[in-house]
């Protein structure tokens, strides 16, 4: 088995979709950093690997019982032994996961840049280790866990933004506040405010939905922000965004 030394990783906890775990330009000083002293290393089938950054679904057996124990974490000079945690790599993508005791992917992090290209170096001679798995292929995207498509191109700041709009949204669907919903959809879209008056609950919400989809852009923000007050929870997480980033 392959094994990496002295990996940085920065783990991001819950996260079923590949794109809320940042590489590394998009780590944050705030955000915590932990150092693996030793971690296997395991090259795998692509279909395997995305499944597992993409989701939070059972791992493998085999995989388990291949990690299992192999791994330590340094912390305050101690070496402490880790039940499930391995690098994995398709020679394309690489991720770290640290299933916590679990048998599901619930840390995920990326790697630093030098130690991204020591994984591809290790690989490139190997061959991709198969294993048997229930993977679900089509997994089906909404709205609280949108699609790929939708955060492409998007700054960390702007999906959990665009994350927080869409948690705004989807409250304001169970409301069925036909009032509040075209005046949200007013707010965006003024000039459509005749035909808006003439749209009943599940018509706006359902328009503003396809037309919030797309990027991300200053509008976007504008529209979050007014959207949210008043309401603790997301004032609190926009409140998270807006603080000074320092990488």
């Amino acid at each position: 088995m392959l094994y990496l030394h002295d990996v940085w990783v920065n783990w991001f906890e819950g996260e079923e979709n590949g794109y809320n775990v940042c590489h590394f330009h998009e780590w944050r000083k705030e955000d915590s950093v932990e150092l693996l002293d030793q971690v296997p290393l395991l090259f795998v089938e692509s279909v395997l690997f995305h499944y597992i950054e993409n989701d939070l679904q059972e791992l493998p057996a085999k995989l388990l019982e291949d990690v299992f124990q192999k791994s330590y974490i340094r912390k305050n000079h101690e070496r402490i032994q880790q039940d499930y945690c391995f690098i994995v790599t398709d020679g394309q993508g690489i991720l770290a996961v640290d299933t916590i005791g679990y048998n599901i992917p619930i840390r995920k992090s990326r790697l630093i840049p030098r130690q991204e290209q020591l994984v591809y170096d290790m690989v490139e001679n190997h061959e991709v280790e198969k294993y048997d798995f229930n993977g679900v292929n089509n997994k089906e995207y909404h709205i609280l866990s949108p699609s790929p498509d939708m955060m492409k191109g998007l700054t960390r700041k702007e999906r959990q933004l665009k994350q927080l709009l869409f948690m705004a949204l989807d409250q304001l669907k169970t409301t069925k506040n036909t009032a509040e919903i075209r005046y949200w959809y007013t707010e965006w879209n003024p000039v459509s405010y005749e035909m808006i008056q003439c749209m009943d609950f599940h018509e706006v919400w359902e328009q503003l939905y396809s037309e919030l989809k797309s990027g991300w852009t200053e509008k976007h923000e504008e529209l979050c922000e007014h959207i949210i007050k008043g309401q603790p929870f997301f004032e609190k997480l926009w409140d998270m965004e807006q603080q000074p980033k320092v990488n």
